[in-house]
């Protein structure tokens, strides 16, 4: 980057606190998942009916689950906290909380929302089609296992969501959105089925200026090459309708690479800003992002940056940190931010939200970004 770290953190502080007065006029309309996670620590031993070591890391656990074999195990689950989930509602209750206008529509409940989702709907206006899905998320220092319960995520289609919300409705709602949401496509098996009727239906119908598209394809490991091939397609589709900002992790990025054909990097986790390049530059959309832990870098049409996240080796929680990233990043998008602001405000939402268990308004982001910690070795 041309500027350095503390130059990027001090604008964009700078630019966050001068426009928060004026993100409440900001609209999002997101989808289109929902879960109940329990937040679960494993335990290695009990020491007493109150204290316990935890299982530290996802190799220690896999360690114990490779004992057990042509045996039994017994594992005891401690639930730390059972909040929202899914990728859009952590990420819309977000974008919320930073102060903007935003529009649910998913699987929180139907007919009516799971308590889980009641301030949620305090900060936001929720349209529910279903009921949420449940996950498990067991975390440890070094990252964590999601365990769950999908059933209901079969309900989220496009005639599900018109029976619900109502075409003129949803197209009321995108023509006033600076930002359209629509992750999850992995375990929404429908999701490449609603992109494109979104596009038939309702993004053909408005300017092509004026909002961004999110997706996130959310972890398509499960999904065969060829599925993953045919959504790419699709969004390279979707971006002759409206500007499309691809979002990935550091494991995203490799497998969509992947399927691309794209020269395999050695080391990825150090090539995060040529692969969103390349990412880029072979889907022909308008931004590709990628978000390991320790930070982010992105790519637009002839440029691409990077900059360090404030890393922390023990996160308050873990679970949910990446769709703050996203919440963060789009934010700046859709104000304008140069594309190192938008990866500060990724990064630090997200470094925020590890360290708190809590999203930030916009005016505490700007405080955290004005100080960012460097990250931890």
């Amino acid at each position: 980057m041309a500027d350095s770290r503390p130059q990027i953190c001090q604008s964009t502080s700078a630019k966050l606190r001068a426009a928060a007065p004026t993100i409440p006029s900001l609209k999002a309309c997101i989808g289109l998942d929902g879960f109940v996670d329990e937040i679960i620590t494993v335990v290695d031993k009990r020491l007493d009916k109150d204290r316990y070591d935890a299982v530290p890391t996802i190799a220690a656990f896999g360690q114990k689950v490779l004992r057990a074999v042509g045996e039994s195990s017994n594992y005891e689950l401690i639930v730390k906290q059972t909040k929202l989930g899914g990728n859009g509602p952590i990420m819309a209750n977000a974008l919320a909380t930073a102060g903007m206008n935003v529009t649910y529509i998913g699987n929180l409940g139907f007919p009516s929302p799971h308590p889980v989702f009641n301030e949620f709907a305090r900060r936001a206006k929720i349209i529910t089609i279903a009921d949420p899905g449940q996950t498990a998320a067991l975390e440890f220092t070094d990252g964590k296992l999601m365990l769950g319960k999908h059933q209901y995520l079969r309900e989220i289609t496009w005639e599900n969501i018109l029976e619900r919300v109502g075409l003129e409705q949803l197209i009321k709602l995108v023509a006033e959105a600076k930002l359209l949401g629509l992750v999850n496509w992995t375990m929404i098996a429908a999701m490449s089925d609603i992109w494109e009727k979104m596009a038939e239906q309702v993004l053909s119908k408005l300017p092509r200026e004026g909002r961004k598209l999110f997706i996130d394809i959310a972890d398509p490991e499960k999904r065969t090459a060829d599925d993953i091939r045919a959504a790419l397609e699709m969004m390279t589709r979707l971006q002759q309708t409206v500007d499309v900002i691809l979002g990935l992790n550091l494991k995203e990025s490799t497998e969509i690479a992947a399927v691309l054909g794209l020269t395999a990097s050695t080391n990825p986790k150090s090539d995060i800003e040529s692969t969103a390049v390349a990412i880029r530059r072979a889907l022909e959309l308008s931004c590709v992002v990628i978000h390991p832990r320790s930070g982010a870098a992105a790519a637009i049409a002839g440029q691409s940056a990077q900059i360090e996240g404030p890393f922390v080796q023990n996160p308050k929680i873990s679970t949910g940190a990446g769709d703050h990233f996203n919440a963060g990043f789009c934010l700046g998008r859709v104000l304008d931010f140069s594309l190192e602001e938008s990866l500060c405000t990724g990064v630090a939402t997200s470094g925020f939200y590890v360290r708190t268990a809590l999203s930030p308004t916009a005016t505490e982001l700007a405080k955290f970004i004005s100080e960012l910690p460097p990250p931890e070795n």
